[in-house]
C-alpha cells in the first residue's frame, strides 16, 4: 500500500503543478478518495474510516497528532506541516513529513483495502484516478491489491 500511495502522491504532484499549488498533493490525495467514498460509504462512514487510518497512521508516525478527521470528513491540522519544500524527498518518504503523509494514505487504502475487498478498491481508483495504472499494484501478501 506504501507504493500506492507514492504513486497517488506523485501523480497528484504533477496534476498539483497546473493547479491550485497552495493546496499539498495528500490532501487532493485525501479529498479525491473523500469524495469517491462519499457515495459509497455516506459522511460518517468515511468520516469513521478515515478516523481509523488516523489512527494506525500515527502510531506509525507521531508527527500526524496534530491531525483531525472533522465531522464532515474533511482532514483538518494536516497543513501544519507546511507545503512539500523537497518534493524529491517528501515523494520517496525520505523526510519526516514525507513519511507521515505517505503513511496515512496508505492506511486508508489498507483500510478501503480490507472492507471493499481489490476489485472495488481498484475500481473506485480507476475511476478517481483515470489516467494512473492500478494493474500491478500488489498488497504486502504478494496479491494484486
Amino acid at each position: 500500500m506504501r507504493d500506492l500511495a507514492h504513486r497517488l502522491l506523485d501523480y497528484e504532484v504533477v496534476a498539483g503543478k497546473s493547479g491550485d499549488p497552495s493546496e499539498s498533493a495528500t490532501l487532493r490525495v485525501y479529498e479525491k478518495l473523500r469524495q469517491s467514498l462519499g457515495g459509497i460509504a455516506g459522511v460518517a462512514g468515511f468520516q469513521s474510516l478515515a478516523s481509523r487510518a488516523l489512527a494506525l497512521a500515527r502510531a506509525e508516525a507521531p508527527s500526524l497528532n496534530a491531525a483531525q478527521v472533522a465531522a464532515d470528513g474533511s482532514l483538518q491540522g494536516l497543513g501544519e506541516f507546511g507545503h512539500y519544500t523537497d518534493i524529491d524527498k517528501d515523494r520517496f518518504g525520505q523526510s519526516v513529513i514525507g513519511e507521515a503523509r505517505i503513511v496515512l494514505i496508505a492506511r486508508l487504502l489498507d483500510l478501503l483495502l480490507l472492507f471493499l475487498g481489490e476489485a472495488l478498491t481498484l475500481s473506485l481508483l480507476r475511476i478517481t484516478w483515470p489516467g494512473a495504472a492500478f494493474d500491478d499494484c500488489s498488497n504486502e501478501n504478494g496479491r494484486k491489491a
